[in-house]
This record gives C-alpha cells, sequence and structure tokens, in this order.
C-alpha cells in the first residue's frame, strides 16, 4: 500500500486529486490538509506527498516522503535537488494515469516528470552535472536500455571509447553499475526516462 498525503489550498483540487487516486487499490490516501504549514502527524507515515510547486520550499524542512509536485511551470532544479527524496513533477492537467503512475515510481525512489517540466528550455540541467556534455550522451542511452554496441554505434564512437566514458560515470557519480548509473542520473536531473 502506497500511502498518500495531499496539500492542496483548494477543496475541489483535494477533491480531484482522491478521485483520480481512488481508482488504483494500491494508493490509500491518508491525509489531506489546505496548507503545507498545517502539522500533520501523518506527514512522517506518508510514501508520497502531492502538492501545488508553489506551497513548499526544501529550506523549511527534509522530508523523508517523495514529492509530487503540481505545476504548470518548470521546477527550479537546483533547488529541488536538495530534497533527499525522490521528486517529480506533473502539469496540472495529468489524466489519472498519470497521476497513478508517477505515485507508483516516486514510492519506488525515482525521479518522475512530463520532460518540458523538468529540463526548462531557458534552464540548463547539465549545469551542476559532474558529467560532461558526452557522458551524459552515454548516461542516457544507456539509461535506454542499449548495449556497449550499441551506443557506439548511435554516438558513432567506438565500443572501447563507450567502455572509457562508462568507466568515467561510475567513478564521477560513485556507483558500481548501471543500474545504480540511472538512480543518480535520475535523482540529479541529468537524465530523464
Amino acid at each position: 500500500m502506497i500511502r498518500v498525503l495531499i496539500f492542496a489550498p483548494s477543496p475541489a483540487l483535494r477533491a480531484g486529486l482522491r478521485a483520480l487516486l481512488s481508482a488504483d487499490d494500491e494508493i490509500k490516501i491518508i491525509a489531506e490538509a489546505n496548507r503545507w504549514d498545517d502539522s500533520l502527524e501523518e506527514i512522517n507515515e506518508a510514501d508520497v506527498i502531492i502538492t501545488p510547486a508553489s506551497t513548499v520550499s526544501f529550506t523549511d524542512e527534509e522530508l523523508s516522503a517523495a514529492i509530487l509536485f503540481l505545476s504548470d511551470e518548470p521546477l527550479n532544479i537546483r533547488e529541488v535537488r536538495r530534497s533527499p527524496s525522490a521528486w517529480g513533477i506533473l502539469p496540472l492537467d495529468a489524466s489519472a494515469d498519470e497521476l497513478c503512475a508517477a505515485v507508483h515510481a516516486l514510492s519506488q525512489g525515482l525521479v518522475v516528470g512530463e520532460r518540458s517540466l523538468l529540463f526548462a528550455e531557458d534552464q540548463n540541467a547539465l549545469t551542476d552535472s559532474p558529467l560532461t556534455e558526452r557522458e551524459t550522451e552515454v548516461l542516457n542511452l544507456l539509461a535506454e536500455g542499449l548495449a556497449n554496441k550499441q551506443i557506439a554505434a548511435a554516438l558513432g564512437i567506438s565500443e572501447h571509447t563507450v567502455k572509457f566514458h562508462v568507466s568515467s560515470i561510475y567513478a564521477k557519480l560513485n556507483v558500481t553499475n548501471r543500474t545504480e548509473a540511472m538512480r543518480a542520473g535520475l535523482r540529479g536531473g541529468w537524465i530523464a526516462l
């Protein structure tokens, strides 16, 4: 069971979210509140918190629950990276299927969201990345499940060069395998699935 806490200023938004999420038997709404600063006991029991993007700041407190932001504006990726937990962003008009899929992914520790909201054109998601542009390309292809030989063909480089880049990615992200590298890339906002 995935425990969800809804923070939304509008009763209509809270009711709508509750209705959309109720179709999934694995999701349980444990509480609702109209303001982020309401002191709710359930905040520490939640697996995922759903809230409009403007209602929370990571400088206020650290949360262990994953956070799903609802917004039609891109997030400030630098600020969101301060979160020790998984996070995601969906547009305000997200469907029930999109909301449920995001809640499930967040409960597994993944970063989720619509690409245009995660990586706004005016925001350079690679700014704080420890990876070079080529390493980021390799990491994105790793995330697509391509083997080294396929990555080499896609980028027009040798398989040996791909192995070098993969080794460099592992060292820079302090990981030991492809799964950990993808997770680090997703959490850092450097790749999107």
